[in-house]
Parts: structure tokens; sequence; C-alpha cells
């Protein structure tokens, strides 16, 4: 048995796929292309699938995976890639299948690009000269408060016409997950952002040591 990692990216309309949703899709899609793809047993067998470190509504990625397990003793991975691209929706795409050498318990940081209109570079220059950036952060437990400058202690912009963005390395593991939500909203909030013309991009996952997660 092996497990399979399918490299996704998810954007456009699809950024708007809840997990539950994007569960039956790939279900769906993989049905569709015809791959050797191990099912669960018992009265009610479905798919096997893992997703890694699922997004929040509205965010796009280039970095989307799902583990699916085989009995294939010898994958083509090029093969698995062309019989997933014809039955993939509008907006995800497969870029690559390889065996997953990672478990996802391991990934520690998630790197997104933000983009925001050019005008935002007063906010963003008003945002470094702050000493802390505390926000409310959700989770099962309640609400705790959280110091954006310990994890983003500056941000750099870098500006194209009439839009502008920046990069974030942020803390995606299972202790601690810091949604970019949060950045975004904060700079909304404080110096007046449009939530409308600023969007989200998670660009590349890392592992706790740093390296990338594959």
């Amino acid at each position: 048995m092996h497990t399979i990692r399918i490299w996704f990216t998810k954007t456009g309309e699809a950024s708007y796929i809840s997990l539950l949703d994007l569960q039956r899709v790939m279900g769906r899609a993989l049905k569709r292309s015809g791959l050797p793809v191990w099912y669960t047993l018992g009265f009610n067998p479905h798919i096997y699938m893992t997703f890694a470190c699922p997004l929040s509504l509205g965010q796009e990625s280039l970095v989307e995976s799902v583990d699916v397990k085989t009995e294939e003793n010898k994958p083509d991975f090029a093969a698995w890639q062309a019989a997933l691209a014809p039955v993939m929706p509008t907006g995800l795409a497969v870029v690559r299948v390889d065996y997953a050498r990672i478990k996802a318990e391991q990934i520690g940081s998630a790197v997104y690009t933000i983009t925001l209109p050019a005008r935002a570079a007063q906010a963003v220059e008003e945002y470094n000269r702050l000493t802390e950036a505390v926000v409310m952060k959700k989770s099962k437990r309640g609400e705790k408060p959280v110091d954006l400058k310990a994890y983003v202690p500056a941000l750099e912009l870098k500006t194209d016409g009439e839009s502008a963005s920046f990069s974030v390395t942020l803390p995606a593991s299972e202790t601690l997950n810091l949604n970019p939500s949060l950045l975004l909203k904060f700079l909304q909030e404080r110096f007046g952002l449009p939530a409308e013309e600023c969007s989200i991009l998670r660009t590349a996952l890392l592992t706790k040591d740093g390296e990338p997660f594959c």
C-alpha cells in the first residue's frame, strides 16, 4: 500500500469551495479518472482522502494537496496527472503527483502573498511603526489575544502600478495556526484598507525545520 500525494492549485471561484465540498469534488474527480485508489472498508466504503492544512474560504493557493492510497505496485505519476487533468473542475488544477514523503503533522508554517491597492503603502508604513498589533484569535476554546508583531515584525511592500503586495510567513502547525486574514483584518480595521480590493494567496508550505513540505 502506497500513500500518494496529489498537489493542486485552488484559484478563482474555486477558492470559495469549502473543505467538505472539496472532499466531494475530489472524490468525484478520482472516481471519474478511473485511477486505482484505495477505498475504506466497511458498510459504506469511500475513497481514503486526507487534505493538508485546509484553507479558509475565499483564499487561493498554489500548494494544496490531498493524500490517497493505492495498492498499485509502481504508480506512474505522469499517468495519474494526465488522468486527473480532464476531470478537475475550473479553478482546481493538478500540478504534481508523487509519493507522500513527509507527514502533514510536520507542517510548521505557510507562506502567503497578500495583494492590495498601491495606495495602501501608508497603511503598511504605519504597521511597521507599531510596537504591537494585538488581534483576537478564535479557537474551539474561545478567544485569546495574539500580537501579530511577534510573527510579522515588518512588512516589505512591493508596488506594481496600481497594485502592491507583500509576503508573510505565519505559523501553520497543529498547535498554532495563524490565519493571514487576521493580519488583513487588522490592516483594514486600523488603517481603512478596502477589503474588496485585497486578496490572499498561499504560495508555500514549510516543515517545522523550514524545509519545503513534500
